[in-house]
């Protein structure tokens, strides 16, 4: 996704004679609904020659009606990512020089002030009026944290205003290519998240010393292969047995969302799209699929993120350790590692406040026109929010099984080593009380970042 977007000349001419068969068929005078119609609860208002050509830049600018906070650089970028890979599919009909324009404007970290929140449409024609506007010289855009003017962004960088011609405007606000987004960006969160947690359970595995035949076939069994084992623990906590079933639970839930992204990928967004010749109606705005996926990957990640908050509990009590209360140095002088748990237990309530679906709550709008909404992209928004939180909980997992095993003094698993030293490279061991407030977040983002992280992570995106 990060890399500069190029354009094959084949697939060009490929979107011209597309191009050129919408025109023709657009000249034949009937009702195409968002092109010489109105759109909405007017979708039957003909429109007159001279209304049409100023019909596709008004689009954008009447329906610019949301506000900060705004998208994060990185969904912005997926987002015009998204709505470039639906172009080039071609049931748009857009022109060979939109795409480029749009390609080009990728490439320059062209990243218009999109909102995240407050999105009341069906499809997400509020975020897309944002998005787009920009295009023709209008709204603002973000550099350097900052929202700059549009047209003076493009001006910059030596282009004019996109002209837009007919049904171009239509197609930039269709779709749902914010959701697509989400749920790009957010699948590669999980995929590390997944895996930072998966270390997370092996680690507690190896400090606590559980017996370890539940974890056969497994990739903890792999991570904890020639850790001790303490005989005097007969069954571990709950919470350090299930970890394997409840991950192997949330992965199902992430690749259920790549299949629903996948799907929408392939299928047209536009209302009317241009397929085969002629304009056809379709539903692919209404991505309730996408926004359901999301949903229920909330749901998978806060049960994970209860199990790895209870696991951190048991870390920190000398009944499951047989380390000093807290993992503190000097119990009662110092409070240790314990607000790490009252940290993950904020996190973890924040993340139950937004398990709820988001996709349900459709209202009346268009004067009865439109009256269902997707929420998808508020699904994605949520999903963001709710990894996010989860990073935060297995960086205090994390900061606890490092220093658990400074206590222990002993070098713990094998194939942890790399785990062990890489946290300790970053993380001091708590041998007095400190804030530890900005190393949870640093912990996290590297969790998230890194590209030298431990064995499990480095496997996976091998």
């Amino acid at each position: 996704m990060d890399e500069p977007v190029e354009i094959s000349p084949a697939a060009l001419q490929k979107l011209k004679q597309q191009r050129e068969a919408m025109l023709a068929a657009l000249g034949q005078d009937s009702p195409v609904y968002g092109v010489n119609t109105g759109m909405g609860r007017l979708a039957g208002t003909r429109l007159t020659a001279a209304q049409q050509a100023d019909h596709q830049r008004n689009l954008l600018v009447g329906r610019a009606v949301g506000g900060k906070p705004w998208l994060s650089p990185e969904l912005t970028r997926a987002l015009l990512c998204m709505r470039l890979r639906g172009f080039l599919r071609g049931d748009a009909a857009v022109s060979p020089e939109l795409v480029s324009f749009l390609a080009d404007r990728i490439n320059d970290g062209f990243l218009p002030a999109v909102p995240r929140d407050s999105l009341g449409s069906a499809g997400e024609i509020i975020p897309l009026a944002h998005a787009f506007q920009a295009f023709v010289g209008l709204g603002t855009v973000i550099e350097d944290g900052a929202e700059v003017p549009a047209a003076e962004a493009l001006s910059r960088r030596g282009v004019r205003p996109f002209v837009l011609g007919p049904k171009e405007g239509a197609s930039l606000i269709q779709g749902s290519p914010l959701a697509e987004a989400y749920a790009w960006v957010c699948g590669r969160r999980l995929r590390r998240l997944i895996d930072w947690q998966t270390v997370c359970a092996a680690i507690t595995v190896d400090v606590l010393g559980a017996p370890q035949a539940i974890y056969r076939g497994t990739r903890i069994e792999e991570l904890i292969e020639g850790a001790a084992t303490n005989k005097s623990v007969v069954q571990a906590p709950i919470s350090v047995r299930v970890g394997p079933k409840v991950l192997e639970y949330v992965s199902r839930t992430v690749e259920e969302l790549r299949e629903t992204l996948q799907e929408s990928w392939e299928t047209p967004a536009d209302s009317p799209g241009f397929v085969n010749g002629e304009f056809v109606p379709t539903t692919g705005y209404h991505a309730a699929a996408l926004g359901l996926r999301m949903d229920a990957v909330k749901a998978a990640l806060v049960h994970a993120a209860e199990v790895s908050v209870q696991r951190l509990h048991r870390l920190l009590d000398p009944q499951f350790s047989g380390l000093p209360p807290q993992l503190a140095v000097d119990p009662g002088p110092q409070a240790g590692l314990t607000p790490l748990h009252k940290r993950a237990a904020g996190e973890l309530h924040a993340m139950r406040r937004l398990a709820a679906p988001a996709t349900l709550g459709s209202l009346d709008t268009s004067a009865g026109q439109e009256d269902v909404q997707a929420f998808a992209s508020k699904a994605g928004a949520e999903l963001e929010t709710v990894i996010k939180s989860f990073f935060a909980i297995t960086a205090c997992e994390l900061i606890a099984g490092r220093q658990a095993r400074y206590l222990l003094k002993t070098p713990g698993a094998p194939r942890l080593a790399d785990t062990y030293a890489w946290l300790a490279a970053r993380i001091e061991p708590v041998v007095v009380d400190r804030s530890l407030g900005p190393e949870i977040d640093q912990l996290a983002e590297a969790c998230l970042t890194s590209p030298d992280g431990p064995v499990e992570v480095r496997d996976r995106e091998a």
